[in-house]
């Protein structure tokens, strides 16, 4: 799965390549978690925009908006057919920019998995592939707009740590990702796992395990590392 990732250096996003005139500017976060509101890049017809969006998707069918909570992922394998996912994989993908992520690692021996903190070598940011969706009460009352991140099989850098990676798009493909008129074949093959040469990860202290933590030391590598 992916259950947190940081966006700490939002000065350092390209807004020009997910198609963005002017992108905003945003506070630092080295521990968003589900719950939280996420910036996201989607289609907006002439272009594209960045919203606000609750990460825990709320299907626009839902009785009950707290689905979002069981919804922070959706598995890249089935995300086409799964009743909560399919008609957003058609026609809302989004973008979530990010520069690391974290995967927590089961240890034998250890009480507690062990985090670890995944980014590029260059420390630069990157998209995650990511579904969106409104949701409006039937009675009225507050409009929820949320997103989920995809996940799929790991590659050989994620494998030792977790069983899941966050699926993550490549700049060449941001358009056809965003497009409501690419078909669900080519978003298909945009979702396959990522090459490792270019990442690298470390092993973070507990810190980053409360999500009322957010700051640098939660992505800060162990004495070991």
């Amino acid at each position: 799965m992916c259950g947190r990732f940081a966006l700490s250096k939002s000065d350092r996003i390209d807004w020009a390549q997910f198609g963005v005139k002017r992108g905003p500017m945003l506070p630092p976060h080295w521990n968003l978690g589900p719950g939280r509101a996420i910036a996201a890049v989607r289609d907006a017809g002439a272009e594209a925009e960045v919203a606000m969006l609750r990460w825990g998707l709320v299907p626009f069918w839902a009785s009950d908006p707290t689905i979002g909570g069981r919804l922070a992922n959706a598995r890249a394998e089935s995300v086409a057919d799964k009743p909560a996912f399919r008609a957003a994989f058609r026609a809302r993908r989004c973008l979530i920019p990010a520069d690391g992520f974290y995967e927590w690692q089961v240890v034998k021996g250890m009480t507690k998995k062990q985090p670890w903190f995944v980014q590029r070598a260059d420390g630069g940011v990157f998209a995650l592939a990511g579904l969106w969706e409104r949701w409006e009460p039937k009675a009225g009352g507050e409009v929820i707009e949320s997103c989920t991140l995809l996940t799929t099989e790991p590659n050989a850098l994620m494998a030792p740590i977790h069983s899941r990676m966050p699926v993550i798009i490549p700049p060449a493909s941001y358009a056809a990702w965003l497009s409501p008129e690419t078909d669900g074949a080519t978003a298909r093959a945009l979702v396959a796992a990522w090459e490792p040469a270019e990442w690298r990860a470390h092993r973070v202290g507990l810190r980053v395990n409360a999500t009322a933590n957010d700051d640098e030391a939660c992505a800060a590598p162990t004495a070991d590392d």
